[in-house]
């Protein structure tokens, strides 16, 4: 798992997980406002804002995406 910075042509999408810096933890994004320089996110249960240059984004590789897939329900 790599991060990298969020940059002018880069944004985060709300769903989308960011590795937030300053707490070492992976949140998921709810609002992503360049104007107001703020990300919304959920992490550890409850909502919170910070700066965008304390997020990154994350960038998987081939073989840990696959990992991450639904392998369907097993039981029946």
């Amino acid at each position: 798992m790599q991060f990298y910075q969020i940059t002018e042509e880069l944004a985060a999408h709300p769903g989308e997980y960011l590795y937030h810096a300053p707490t070492k933890q992976v949140v998921m994004c709810g609002s992503f406002s360049r104007a107001l320089n703020r990300v919304r996110v959920l992490g550890r249960g409850q909502m919170f804002t910070d700066k965008i240059q304390n997020f990154r984004k994350i960038k998987l590789t081939d073989e840990e995406k696959s990992h991450m897939r639904c392998k369907g329900c097993t039981g029946r």
